[in-house]
């Protein structure tokens, strides 16, 4: 009984409290660590977004350089482009202007040149009515080549004459030069062609020149 020791409560409770104290600043150690570490490991970003930042001042100082120069490549190339456009446009304006007046030009060459034959005949008849003095034969010569000539307007280019005389007066096609009042008649007539009118296709290209009769007024006599 003697050989028992005696543990003193007051030292026991030290050493708790004191274990206690051990315990809590290792877990105190345990938990800033992780702390520590993440500290750590982001150091190391934070050290390359700087390293980047002071990389990024040279790239962008050179970028600017190239840019400019692409810029001025494509400037050059758009201006040949456009000067090579100009000349085109230019050559074809040009080309378009003479071929549009040589259209004009030549328009009719076909309608004169189906005239040169009437003109060969009419050269004919007056050197054969030059020898013959045969008026009868110059002016059946003469009726011919008016015929034909008529013909082939009419047949080939769509000119075609047409008389008016007896015909109601149209001021669509006729154009009066000469008006008479007379009896027996209720509108306006065609007495006599002074000149002839022509169609070209379907439309009036000459009106005739006509002198027209019109009706009397009802109730008016003359008087004298």
């Amino acid at each position: 009984m003697s050989k028992q020791s005696h543990v003193n409560p007051a030292k026991t409770e030290g050493n708790t409290e004191e274990t206690k104290g051990n315990s809590q600043e290792n877990m105190e150690k345990k938990q800033e660590n992780p702390l520590d570490k993440g500290e750590k490991k982001e150091e190391n970003p934070a050290a390359g977004v700087q390293e980047t930042k002071e990389a990024t001042p040279n790239a962008e100082a050179a970028s600017p350089e190239q840019k400019a120069a692409e810029l001025e490549q494509k400037l050059a190339d758009l201006n040949d482009q456009f000067l090579r456009k100009a000349a085109d446009f230019e050559n074809f304006r040009k080309r378009t202007v003479r071929e549009k007046q040589e259209l004009t030009d030549f328009a009719n060459q076909n309608l004169l040149l189906d005239l040169l034959p009437v003109i060969d005949d009419f050269e004919r008849a007056i050197k054969s009515a030059e020898t013959s003095k045969d008026f009868h034969s110059f002016y059946e010569g003469v009726t011919l080549i008016e015929k034909r000539l008529s013909t082939q307007l009419e047949n080939k280019w769509g000119l075609k004459r047409f008389d008016s005389a007896g015909q109601p007066f149209d001021p669509t096609r006729h154009e009066a030069i000469q008006m008479e009042k007379t009896d027996g008649i209720a509108e306006a007539t065609v007495k006599d062609d002074y000149v002839k009118g022509y169609f070209l296709k379907d439309r009036v290209i000459r009106f005739a020149k006509v002198k027209v009769l019109m009706p009397k007024e009802q109730g008016t006599e003359s008087k004298e």
